[in-house]
């Protein structure tokens, strides 16, 4: 317990030291009017003209055509695998598992409805998913490049130019942080390399298959771009990608570095990084309460076997403990990046409900690359309009107005996630081909999934295990929850950056409210958890609260 406080301290010093300078960095590269001559060859090699800025419609038709050909060159990957070197001996894989797969990588999901280890080779790890993971990571940063421009441009119509922004956050944030990360983590243990499977004799006398592969360069990617995909089944409790305490840490920084720092990208692009620091603080009081949450329920001892454990262990790394396991879960589902170096199946019922919690405020706690920032600026906006209804005053941020355009856009988008994760829900509890994926009956298997869903919709890729998911209804439908989960809030987010970009300034006067005070903060933080209270609490109840409380022994 005292280690993972330590722990717990040392990752908040690190996020700490590199928050300004990676956030102002940030800033000077979606703000500079040079290019790398890399790029300036792949806009003359692709038609690019990286000078024309782009209508918000444009800019999202270009989104939406690169998502789109990335999945069909990734489900292409996946049906080819068998005929292509470094296969690893694995066969194509299936059309439903391809399709799911798919759209689970590109839109930055990384469900895994298969084992990585009995289902990939290297080519496809690397150059099929771990290309995606990039892409994908840089599609969110470009939707929430787009409102930052929606918020400080007046009379246009114009929010950016999408492939420049895509190609800069690959170039220049990207791969330089994800080579750091792979030299450190490599250096600590993590395997890296391209050897054939091995067959080794275990310490009971039988034969085991050990498999390697590119390990090492494949975890910062998985992290940092908030895809989460594990190269082996057991994902970061794989001992050959997180080997020790000292990885975890590191994992869990990486997680948590760009999306805190955008941040910080943010209050400088506006020209008021007070701006910034609001949002930095309404995500870390978000992530402070469900680590709290969660580490108190996982150190609970609710029964004999916990009591003499320590704490909840089943299912946990025992060179990670329980506080170590707590924290990477809070950081995965906060971050929507979906690794685990534990079983978040095992974790107790209330803890395993603060997980799901957690993805149910919508990737605002800090969230995920570029998501979280326009997830968190989405709640900010509609505060505002609550509190322009408390003094009867035309709601305002940042100079602009929130008019009936506006938050009509804002209530969709806070419906849209809400909406695919309970009706995808439903039809899998209505239907017989969903329960019957159900490893657990009861509210422990109503949790299953309704975690199976919300991952899906907030691009997360974390699962209960209990859920037998590879099957066509489960493969059919989380793969379109996933798709209306990603790009509707997009569709929503870049057509209100094309009506803020619209307006004009508005002069700041006695009535208008201050956004980066405490106040405020307050505010912001109360909205996004009573709204997320009234829209999943019923779900919760029937699931991880009835089991934790029946489970519960008499006296608490």
């Amino acid at each position: 317990m005292i280690a993972g406080w330590w722990q717990a301290l040392l990752i908040v010093a690190v996020l700490a030291a590199v928050h300004v300078p990676l956030g102002d960095y940030l800033a000077r590269v979606y703000t500079s009017p040079r290019h790398w001559r890399v790029e300036t060859a792949l806009y003359r090699a692709f038609g690019i003209d990286p000078q024309a800025d782009q209508s918000w419609s444009r800019y999202l038709a270009s989104l939406l055509a690169f998502s789109l050909v990335g999945a069909l060159l990734l489900y292409a990957l996946l049906r080819l695998q068998a005929h292509l070197p470094l296969a690893t001996g694995h066969p194509a894989v299936p059309p439903g598992l391809a399709f799911n797969t798919a759209v689970s990588f590109t839109t930055n999901t990384s469900w895994q409805n298969y084992a990585g280890e009995s289902t990939l080779g290297y080519l496809a790890q690397a150059t099929g998913l771990g290309v995606q993971a990039f892409a994908s990571a840089a599609v969110g940063l470009a939707a929430g490049l787009a409102l930052i421009r929606g918020l400080t441009r007046h009379h246009t119509d114009t929010v950016g130019n999408f492939w420049v922004d895509l190609l800069r956050s690959i170039t220049r944030v990207l791969l330089p942080l994800s080579a750091v990360g792979a030299v450190v983590l490599i250096s600590c243990g993590v395997v890296q390399n391209l050897a054939d499977p091995q067959a080794v004799t275990t310490l009971a006398g039988g034969r085991q298959i050990i498999l390697g592969g590119p390990v090492g360069s494949w975890e910062p990617i998985k992290l940092l771009s908030g895809d989460g995909g594990g190269f082996f089944n057991a994902n970061s409790s794989h001992p050959f990608e997180n080997p020790t305490p000292a990885t975890n840490v590191i994992e869990i920084i990486l997680m948590l570095v760009i999306p805190t720092a955008f941040l910080r990208t943010f209050g400088t692009m506006i020209g008021d990084r007070r701006q910034g620091w609001a949002l930095l603080a309404v995500a870390g009081l978000l992530f402070a309460f469900v680590l709290v949450a969660t580490g108190a329920a996982e150190l609970a001892h609710h029964d004999p076997a916990t009591l003499a454990a320590g704490a909840a262990t089943e299912g946990t790394e025992t060179r990670f403990g329980a506080p170590g396991s707590a924290t990477f879960g809070v950081a995965a589902t906060a971050t929507a990046d979906g690794a685990a170096n534990s079983s978040y199946d095992s974790f107790t019922s209330l803890g395993g409900g603060v997980l799901l919690a957690t993805m149910m405020l919508g990737e605002i706690s800090p969230g995920g690359a570029g998501s979280g920032l326009y997830g968190l600026l989405m709640i900010t906006m509609l505060a505002v309009f609550l509190g322009g209804l408390m003094v009867g005053r035309t709601p305002e941020y940042l100079q602009k107005r929130i008019r009936a355009p506006e938050i009509k856009l804002i209530a969709l988008y806070h419906l849209a996630t809400p909406a695919a994760i309970l009706v995808g829900a439903g039809i899998a509890l209505a239907l017989p081909v969903g329960r019957s994926a159900v490893g657990n009956p009861g509210a422990h298997g109503l949790s299953e999934i309704v975690y199976a869903f919300t991952s899906s919709a907030n691009s997360n890729g974390s699962a209960f295990a209990g859920l037998a998911g590879n099957t066509a209804f489960y493969n059919t439908t989380l793969g379109v929850v996933m798709l209306v989960g990603r790009y509707l809030p997009i569709i929503i987010v870049l057509a209100l950056a094309g009506s803020l970009a619209q307006q004009h300034h508005g002069p700041v006067t006695t009535g208008t409210l201050p956004t980066h005070r405490l106040l405020f903060i307050s505010l912001v933080t109360g909205v996004a958890l009573i709204l997320t209270a009234l829209t999943f609490i019923p779900a919760l109840a029937l699931g991880p609260l009835a089991e934790g409380f029946h489970t519960m022994p008499s006296g608490y």
